[in-house]
């Protein structure tokens, strides 16, 4: 028989034992899915989750579905680190676990490329909802972190990058109305619908009906395109884009109206290790107006990363739409201009090449870059009040013609290339963590008209001549934070007697001046239901740069680098 003292030691053993089980079974876990930047999951990837002080406090390896678990961690605060081979390292640092804390830890594996990677800027798009602003500099430690708080337990979310949820259906319905400028202007009824299948290819829909109210005797516009993206090994993908454009508003010079146009865009990336990266692709398109024309304009991408902070690469592209894989993510293709130039219907085209190089300074980047192009047509932009007879007189034997906007009254030209080569200087900054501010300067040459001649409509190609030239910009670009507002804002400056971008293959060369999109989340309370959206869409606010002429009959008409529109609208995504 025990002692009474052997009783209570007995006794107080027994209880620290199942307080010790109790915190046992109170132990904190951590479990989540590992991925690449591609969305990827990794198989075999190894998962720990470190203590302050070092130690290591559990190791798991993920599954076919790139998911661990690591159960039984005390309350403290630890480093979750995911390492694979041929991927950099990924972490998530002061996480702060509780007694019985349950937390989801996402991490995403990246090369050394994709870590810090320059992405130039691509052309503005008014259609780009899901837009996360790829033209600037990614980082894997720049994203934030989410944090969900739950009543009676604890679940943290985070990412070390773009970790963010991909449903497997989206589907978007907008309308948007304004004067949108050459073949987008009027009412457009958009339906865009996105699916992630099960091997994660992803399948993109899209559908633009515009009318336009006031022109009964024009038919509804119609631009339809589909795209379809998979990813492929060391990190490479592929996509393809094909589309179709039929706009009934436009004229050509002989009075044939109606403009169609049939497109196929495809791309490749391929990643070479670490060190490199390699772009691929290119257009192949149809075009029918008052006959046929077709072409190809392939691009062509390389960049390479001699070490972590520096960048060089090499770029050779024919579209100014289309230049680097990044712009297969844009579904909506920019309109060709297709006009009969020295006799024959031809569209505007050219080759650019540039050398680059780029260093990582902080969170932001410089790059400065060495370009020459080679322009063999130049498509000039103008409007104002177009009758009958000034179509008619561009078309004259001798004349080059014009594509025009029966509605609007905006027109496209070809006139004469020229070759020309400048300095690209692009410095990016970060303000906050969703919010970029960009400065470029850039020099090189545009056309202008020639000194003492006054222009008409149908010689105005022959009396412009390229001049050297300068021009600068200072964009914004991100998301504001706690308000829903994504937003892209430039100023473009260049002499305003240019009619034509210095430097057409730069980042921000459509965004004439002042020239902004915005897109804001509506809500109010429960009466207006989530994913309602405003648009607004503005470029050459203040209608800078417009160089006057005459048309046939004496009237005034403009030329100008990019003639102001305005577009709003709402959307809606569920």
């Amino acid at each position: 028989m025990l002692r009474p003292q052997g009783k209570i030691a007995l006794l107080s053993l027994m209880l620290l034992t199942a307080a010790a089980r109790i915190a046992m079974g109170q132990g904190a876990a951590v479990s989540g899915v590992v991925r690449d930047a591609q969305g990827v999951a990794q198989l075999g990837a190894l998962v720990q989750v470190i203590a302050a002080d070092s130690a290591m406090a559990g190791t798991a390896f993920t599954d076919l579905h790139g998911r661990y678990f690591i159960a039984h961690l005390l309350p403290g605060q630890y480093e979750v680190r995911a390492s694979a081979a041929l991927f950099v390292p990924a972490m998530r640092d002061n996480l702060q676990l509780t007694s019985g804390a349950q937390a989801v830890v996402n991490l995403t594996l990246s090369t050394l490329f994709e870590s810090t990677a320059w992405l130039p800027a691509e052309r503005r798009k008014a259609d780009e909802p899901g837009d996360d602003w790829k033209w600037t500099l990614r980082s894997v430690a720049n994203r934030p972190i989410l944090r969900f708080a739950e009543d009676g337990d604890v679940i943290l979310v985070s990412s070390s990058v773009r970790e963010i949820p991909k449903r497997a259906e989206r589907v978007r319905a907008e309308v948007t109305a304004g004067d949108g400028g050459f073949g987008s202007s009027g009412v457009h009824n958009v339906f865009a619908f996105d699916r992630v299948l099960d091997d994660g290819a992803g399948l993109t829909l899209r559908a633009d009906i515009g009318t336009q109210p006031g022109a009964p005797n024009v038919g509804q516009s119609t631009e339809v395109a589909t795209g379809y993206g998979m990813q492929l090994g060391y990190g490479g993908a592929a996509r393809t884009v094909l589309s179709y454009q039929m706009h009934p508003e436009m004229l050509a010079s002989d009075g044939t109206p109606g403009l169609g146009v049939m497109q196929l865009a495809s791309g490749q990336k391929i990643q070479i290790g670490d060190f490199a990266d390699v772009e691929a692709g290119g257009t192949i398109y149809v075009v029918r107006t008052s006959g046929y024309t077709s072409g190809s304009r392939p691009f062509l991408k390389v960049t390479a990363h001699p070490s972590e902070n520096w960048s060089v690469g090499y770029r050779m592209a024919t579209a100014q739409d289309l230049q680097s894989f990044s712009g297969l993510d844009t579904m909506r293709r920019e309109l060709p201009v297709a006009a009969i130039y020295q006799g024959r219907l031809q569209t505007d085209g050219g080759v650019h090449q540039e050398l680059s190089v780029g260093r990582k300074t902080g969170r932001g980047m410089v790059q400065v870059a060495y370009y020459a192009d080679s322009l063999n047509r130049v498509a000039v932009s103008g409007g104002g009040v177009l009758t009958p007879a000034d179509i008619a007189a561009t078309g004259q034997s001798g004349a080059n013609g014009i594509i025009a906007d029966s509605t609007t009254g905006n027109f496209r030209f070809l006139s004469a290339g020229y070759k020309t080569q400048g300095l690209n200087v692009t410095m990016t900054e970060p303000l906050t963590t969703n919010l970029w501010l960009a400065v470029e300067y850039g020099t090189g040459a545009g056309l202008a008209a020639k000194d003492g001649v006054v222009m008409s409509l149908p010689e105005a190609g022959s009396d412009l001549a390229p001049v050297t030239a300068r021009t600068a910009t200072l964009a914004l670009k991100g998301r504001v934070l706690r308000s829903g507002t994504a937003l892209r804002a430039a100023y473009r400056w260049q002499p305003s007697r240019l009619v034509t971008a210095v430097d057409p293959y730069a980042p921000f060369s459509d965004q004439a001046y002042l020239s902004c999109y915005l897109r804001q989340s509506l809500r109010l309370g429960r009466l207006l239901p989530p994913g309602l959206e405003a648009t607004v869409d503005v470029t050459n606010l203040l209608a800078q740069g417009y160089r006057p002429f005459l048309s046939a009959d004496g009237q005034t008409l403009f030329l100008a680098q990019s003639p102001r529109t305005m577009q709003a609208g709402l959307a809606f995504t569920f």
